[in-house]
C-alpha cells in the first residue's frame, strides 16, 4: 500500500502534488474545525442555522473531511470528486445558513472568505487533478 502510495505521488506533475497538499491541509484543517465544534457544542453546535438538513450536514462533515482527506492523500479519483462535492455543499450551506447577514450585518460575511477561497480553489481544481491522477 505505502509503496503504490507513494508511486501515485510520483506520477503527479509538481502543480498537481502542490494542489493535492493544499487539498490535504484544507480537509484536515475542515476536520479538526468541524470537530472542536462537536467537542464544544454536543450535536446541536449548529443550531444557530435553522435549517436542519443544513445542520445535519455540518455535523455529517465530521465524516466527510476526513474521508476526503483520505481519498485525496491515496490520490484517488473518487477523492478529487468527493472533495467537490463537499466543498460545493459546504460553502453553499454556509451561504445559505449565513445569508441573513447581507441584510443584517455584511462585515460579518468575511468570515467565509476563506472557506469560499478553498471551495473555489478545490472546484477550479478538480478537472485537471482527475486528468493526471492514475485509476
Amino acid at each position: 500500500m505505502g509503496f503504490e502510495v507513494r508511486e501515485r505521488w510520483g506520477a503527479q506533475p509538481s502543480w498537481a502534488r502542490w494542489v493535492l497538499a493544499v487539498y490535504l491541509i484544507g480537509f484536515t484543517e475542515g476536520t479538526v474545525s468541524h470537530i472542536a465544534d462537536l467537542v464544544r457544542g454536543g450535536v446541536h453546535a449548529y443550531a444557530s442555522f435553522h435549517q436542519v438538513p443544513v445542520q445535519v450536514f455540518l455535523v455529517s462533515l465530521v465524516v466527510l473531511d476526513p474521508l476526503a482527506a483520505v481519498l485525496v492523500g491515496l490520490v484517488r479519483r473518487e477523492g478529487l470528486w468527493l472533495a467537490g462535492a463537499v466543498m460545493v455543499m459546504d460553502v453553499s450551506a454556509n451561504w445559505w445558513g449565513n445569508r441573513h447577514w447581507l441584510r443584517d450585518d455584511p462585515p460579518q460575511l468575511l468570515g467565509l472568505l476563506p472557506l469560499t477561497l478553498f471551495g473555489l480553489f478545490v472546484v477550479a481544481f478538480a478537472v485537471p487533478l482527475h486528468r493526471t491522477s492514475a485509476r
